[in-house]
């Protein structure tokens, strides 16, 4: 695993150590960040599910303003801090370690809006729970990405989200939400 572009450009970065862990692979993130362009820059951003960091350092060294991680698993938490460290980007980051559902269940006056929030849930998770969930931490023009299997895709819709585009590499895809009120006004 490595940084594809921006400041951090090429660093390696520690994958996950541990059995069911799966990293999002450099040619999906690639395309992620070639769908997202520069709506990156400057962007607060949620990395939920976070994993070992790669997408929020991607978003990081593309110019995110801040990213907040939020993982619990033990392995993939000290990794993530690890490639946050080697990279330099403690400064541009907060890290939760707790479940992504607690993390929800509270609302923090620091928190959100977020203008990303990405989320890579377990592929057999049910999506729309979360998805409604996140209205609390979305501003008007916030854009959710979830990662997901292929054959497990997320819903159309979930509260106030419609998924605006899917992009499908081999097992893994990526749905992107708006929110509706984003949808119903003109670009």
């Amino acid at each position: 695993m490595r940084v594809i572009a921006g400041s951090h450009k090429g660093r390696r970065l520690l994958g996950p150590r541990g059995p069911g862990l799966r990293p999002t692979p450099d040619r999906v993130k690639e395309a992620l960040f070639s769908i997202l362009g520069d709506r990156v820059r400057e962007a607060r951003v949620l990395d939920l599910y976070a994993g070992t960091g790669a997408i929020g350092i991607e978003a990081l060294s593309r110019g995110a303003r801040r990213v907040t991680f939020v993982e619990a698993h033990p392995s993939s938490l000290r990794v993530l801090r690890d490639n946050l460290t080697r990279c330099g980007l403690d400064g541009a980051a907060e890290v939760h370690p707790e479940e992504a559902e607690q993390f929800l269940g509270r609302r923090r006056e620091d928190t959100g809006p977020y203008d990303l929030i990405f989320a890579d849930p377990p592929y057999r998770m049910d999506a729309a729970p979360l998805l409604i969930r996140l209205d609390a931490l979305a501003g008007p023009h916030t854009l959710v990405v979830v990662e997901h299997g292929t054959k497990t895709p997320p819903p159309a819709e979930a509260g106030r989200w419609t998924r605006i585009r899917r992009y499908r590499y081999g097992d893994t895809s990526l749905s992107l939400y708006a929110s509706a009120e984003e949808n119903a006004s003109p670009s």
